[in-house]
């Protein structure tokens, strides 16, 4: 394609320079979870030509430094490439097999007429393809990351959930649904319902991992293997699962993991459900502690900053709000992975670089949000006890209750008279002489009603 110029103190080759001026689209690139992933299977690709003697050893184990070096984010300025490329990443596993050829040529001394040259595609990119590394890629960093980081944040925001709904497990606070008053609940119900929607996501996610165990690796261009070592996809991980500390394992199937993208798909929508959980729970928190005045106010929330520039002593929801806003972004996400997977035609997914950055990019900002709306949040609210007690009394669904004493139609114009009069339940009763006081009190004991 002819002489491309390539800046003088990048470490990639012409590939990448060509691909830099053909796709300024957006600015945003792969994430360094993903080009970590994509080290460690080049580095592991080198280890295993070399047992194969594939490579030179020395080859191999200057590509074997190389990519330790790239794995451990010491060359991450020189992958330069916007995530909107080629649908297969091509560009930047050429990116990759450049940055590493020129540090393993730098190492080893020497020059393209050399016999030990590292070369691109020859040496860093033997035994494989854009069309099975890329898939692979995603694989490992998208369990790493969720296995690592988001689970581990979402078991503790469970427990901290978990210790909220038992230290409020004496706080009795009208129900409600349809935003109407109805029975009596306590708050560490509430909390606990909130506990137990993040222990199913939690297992939601960890069902995703036998399919992101599979990798694409060995399947090369189209899925057939061609122009690799029949052990080569197995050895590969072997390495990869010694050296990640995670069982990976070759795809039952190379054409259908290098077509699809189901396990991906798959993925994003149990984030996309975890979304959907964190948008419940945040609103809930938004509207428990409205107010201070004019709302429910029945929790506290920690006042982590002002809320307003021109009304003083304003506390906002900014923490729950952020949830909500990242919960937005994740659902939008999940989205354009869905139609992306769609896009596996015939041997290859070609929208694969725009699931690697959702993927992970909704990960990232799930694990990030979680942590500071766990520690700024929820460590600290607290109950408004009088508050909440004080709301049941005034409900006029108390008259629930009443039922099985009085029938349905009597306890319900007993709400309607409370209503209308200002009064509540227990007062119209007693003024009706409809049951004892201490018939009613037993009746209407908060205890018996939750």
């Amino acid at each position: 394609m002819g002489d491309m110029k390539v800046p003088r103190e990048m470490l990639y080759g012409a590939s990448t320079q060509r691909a830099a001026l053909n796709f300024p689209v957006s600015g945003r690139r792969f994430s360094p979870a993903f080009i970590r992933a994509l080290a460690q299977i080049k580095l592991s690709a080198a280890k295993v030509n070399q047992k194969l003697k594939l490579l030179a050893p020395r080859q191999a184990k200057a590509i074997i430094r190389a990519a330790e070096q790239v794995k451990n984010g010491r060359f991450d300025a020189h992958f330069v490439l916007d995530i909107f490329q080629t649908g297969s990443a091509t560009s930047t596993n050429m990116n990759a097999n450049e940055v590493i050829a020129t540090l393993a040529n730098r190492s080893l001394g020497v020059s393209k007429s050399s016999l030990l040259y590292v070369h691109p595609n020859n040496h860093v990119n033997k035994g494989q393809s854009s069309n099975d590394v890329i898939p692979s890629a995603i694989h490992i960093s998208t369990l790493l990351e969720m296995k690592e980081k988001l689970v581990p944040e979402l078991r503790n925001t469970y427990h901290t959930l978990l210790r909220k709904s038992s230290r409020f497990a004496s706080v009795y606070k009208i129900g409600r649904t349809h935003l109407q008053d109805a029975t009596p609940v306590t708050l560490g119900q509430e909390f606990g319902g909130y506990a137990e929607q993040v222990r199913k996501s939690t297992g939601r996610l960890e069902q995703c991992y036998p399919s992101l165990r599979e990798l694409a690796i060995g399947g090369t261009a189209v899925g057939t293997g061609i122009n690799t070592h029949p052990r080569f996809a197995q050895e590969v991980c072997l390495d990869l699962s010694r050296n990640l500390g995670e069982k990976f394992f070759e795809a039952r199937d190379h054409f259908e993991a290098q077509s699809a993208k189901d396990a991906c798909v798959e993925t994003s929508g149990q984030l996309r459900s975890l979304a959907v959980s964190l948008t419940k729970m945040a609103n809930d928190i938004r509207w428990l502690g409205s107010g201070p005045r004019g709302g429910f106010a029945e929790i506290k929330i920690p006042a982590v900053q002002p809320g307003s520039s021109i009304m003083p002593g304003k506390v906002n929801p900014v923490m729950a709000e952020a949830v909500l806003q990242v919960a937005a972004e994740v659902i939008g996400s999940d989205v354009t992975v869905a139609m992306a997977g769609q896009s596996g035609n015939f041997e290859l997914n070609v929208m694969m670089p725009v699931i690697a950055y959702n993927l992970l990019e909704s990960i990232r900002l799930l694990t990030n949000v979680l942590h500071l709306f766990r520690t700024k949040c929820l460590d600290g609210i607290e109950a408004d006890r009088q508050r909440c007690e004080s709301l049941i009394e005034k409900s006029l669904m108390l008259s629930t209750p009443l039922v099985p004493f009085l029938g349905y139609d009597k306890a319900a114009e007993l709400a309607k008279a409370a209503y209308r009069q200002g009064k509540t339940i227990r007062e119209v009763v007693l003024e009706k002489n409809l049951i004892p006081k201490a018939k009613l009190d037993a009746i209407l004991n908060v205890k018996k009603l939750i």
